[in-house]
This record gives C-alpha cells, structure tokens and sequence, in this order.
C-alpha cells in the first residue's frame, strides 16, 4: 500500500473505530519515513546502562545495545532485532543482544497510536510503554537529563503492548502502580492470530479519569480506579514512551533473532480538554506563527533562537504524516524566516512543527488553491 493510501485509510479508522475528530491535534510523532540508517537522535536515545551494574530487571539476559544491528530504520518502518550472539559491555558478557529506545518527547494526557508488527519466538518479550518522566533509573533518559526522583512502580507504568513468544497469539496491556505491580491485577488482553504477520494499531486513550486500550479499534482493558491518588492513579504528570525486545531465560536454544517493526508512533492531545504537553517551549527558541495564512504557493515561517540549538522542521498533513522536510538535526541561531512551497501540494490544513531535544513545537496551516 502506498504512503498516501496508508494515511487516508488511518483518517478513516480514526473516524469510524476511536471516534477521530477536528478535536484531535497531532503533537508528536514519527513516521520513520526518512533514510536508511540509524534511528532519529531527535526522537530517541538508547538506553543501555545496566541499572544494576550487571543486569536488567525481570532476570532478563540481554545486553541493549545503541547499534544499528540491533535497531534500525529501512523501507518506511523500525526494526528493534532481537539477536543470538556473543557480547561483552559494562564489563559483562551476555548471550544476546536488542535495544531499548527511549523517547525524547514526554506528554501528560492524550491518545497514543503505534502500528506494529511483533517478533516470533520462545522467550522474546517485546513492549511498547510508558514510565513517569521522574523515574530515577540508573541510565534513563530522562533521569540523565535530572529528573530522576521517584522510584518505580511510585513513578508509574503502562504497558500499551507487551508479548510473550510462549503465547504467540495473545497481547496484553497493563498498569503498574504502587497498589498493584509485578504480579499486577491491572491488565486485559485478546487474541491477535496475526500478531507476528501482520501489522496491527495499539491504542491508548489516556484522560485524567481513565486509560483505555484496544487493538485495532477492539478494546480489551480499561483502567479506571474509583480512587485515585498517589497509590492507584500516579498519572497526573509526564510520561515517556519506550520500545524494546527483553530477552527471558527461557529462550529457545534455536532462537537467532526476530524483530519487531513499527511502521509509525503518533501521540495525539484532544483540544476538548485532553491535553499533551510536548516540553517544556522555551522562551529563547520559538517557532512563530506563518504567514500568509491561509496562502496559496509559497508562506513564510518565522523561527527565533536566543542561542544555537539543533532542532528538526518539516511539515505534515492533517493525518500526521510527514510531506515534507525544511531542517534536519541543524543548529538555528537568532532570527530565522524559511519558506516552504506549498505549490506541490493539495488544499488542505498542513501544520509546520519543530522539534527539538526537549520540546516539540506545531503551527497550523492552510492552504489553499
């Protein structure tokens, strides 16, 4: 399927299965959509640190690694490849390698999308979730940027998807808190008997009085605690997303690696009062509003910095997917006007969005012929 049919036909699931309206803002995404290589240093860090000097969590026995063996992009989709090999870091030697992926983008409130295909396997154990910003875990994105200040489970997790290759068919959501973890009671799931083969939509819903998943518009689990406070309901602040493949010890011995794709990742805030913060927008680097707007052709858009900072500028549709690129991973510096031509282009609404390390920021835009 192309590109513009893929989009067109996410517009109507939004509309027709998670109720999709004008209501809904992309804030943040990624496409995956650009060169072969290496993944986005905008969007993502790779979490590799042992957070107990040795190991990881959960008796896992892999080590995550930041190279392109282990996480890639190619062909429009993310592969995170779980493999059987030899390697030795922090001082351990370990029987497998995959990657751990944090996102530089934190939220509070909003739905997140993730279209996905899932890796096959005995003892793989591939997640895509979410940790409270303040998490104070050795290695962790945002807790090397000084936000560490809450341990787990008080920092909050949910698990949007996670898979086990000893139940092929059966995906689960669930939530981690300080009144339920580990063994948590929190969850739901359903049988997807193409979840390896085919690619799949994992859904959250998140608001300030529920968190809702589905797969492909079928819900499974809803999380609703009667009382929220900081035991059932540590929600109420910024979380992060993470993608990974853990290795378990129970790991057939004919296992050589698997992966898990993602063909995109699209965090959404409901204008309704739902909201996402994408960052904290600093005063000093702003992306001002376009004008003309609405225009037809060429519209200029205004962009200060105080001081040097590299940020990612492109321009995407109304469906979130990405059509254009103006700046990539650059230093911008004072004051800034850069056209982009919309010539090319249909009528429609467009929004310009800049992202940096810590914030992403969007305009809207309409064009029209």
């Amino acid at each position: 399927m192309s590109s513009g049919l893929k989009n067109i036909s996410l517009f109507f699931i939004f509309t027709l299965s998670f109720g999709f309206s004008q209501d809904w803002q992309l804030v943040w995404s990624d496409e995956f959509n650009g060169s072969s290589g290496p993944i986005s240093s905008v969007n993502w860090f790779h979490q590799t640190k042992l957070p107990t000097g040795w190991s990881w969590y959960n008796n896992e026995i892999q080590h995550y690694t930041d190279r392109t063996a282990n996480s890639y992009v190619s062909n429009g989709t993310l592969k995170i490849v779980a493999k059987k090999e030899t390697y030795t870091d922090q001082g351990h030697t370990k029987q497998y390698t995959s990657a751990r992926l944090n996102s530089k983008f934190a939220f509070t409130y909003g739905r997140v999308v993730i279209k996905a295909k899932l890796p096959k396997g005995v003892g793989t154990w591939p997640a895509m979730w979410m940790l409270g910003k303040n998490i104070n875990e050795r290695g962790a994105y945002w807790q090397t940027k000084g936000f560490g200040s809450t341990s787990w489970p008080a920092c909050g997790e949910v698990d949007i998807m996670e898979h086990w290759g000893s139940k092929q068919n059966y995906v689960q959501s669930a939530i981690h808190t300080p009144s339920s973890h580990g063994n948590t009671v929190n969850l739901g799931g359903q049988n997807i008997s193409t979840a390896s083969s085919q690619f799949h939509i994992y859904t959250l819903d998140w608001s300030e009085q529920e968190m809702v998943f589905s797969v492909d518009g079928n819900v499974h689990y809803t999380y609703n605690p009667e009382i929220k406070n900081s035991d059932t309901w540590p929600f109420n602040s910024e979380m992060y997303l993470l993608l990974n493949i853990a290795i378990q010890p129970n790991i057939q011995s004919s296992f050589n690696e698997s992966a898990m794709e993602i063909d995109y990742i699209r965090v959404f805030k409901n204008n309704l009062g739902i909201s996402a913060n994408p960052g904290e927008i600093p005063e000093h680097f702003k992306l001002l509003p376009a004008y003309p707007n609405p225009f037809n052709g060429y519209v200029t858009i205004p962009i200060y910095a105080e001081y040097a900072m590299n940020a990612t500028i492109d321009i995407i549709d109304i469906h979130g997917k990405r059509v254009d690129i103006l700046v990539e991973n650059k230093p911008l510096h004072k004051s800034h006007l850069i056209k982009w031509n919309g010539n090319d282009f249909s009528s429609g609404i467009y929004f310009v969005r800049m992202q940096t390390e810590t914030a992403v920021q969007l305009k809207k835009m309409s064009l029209i012929k």
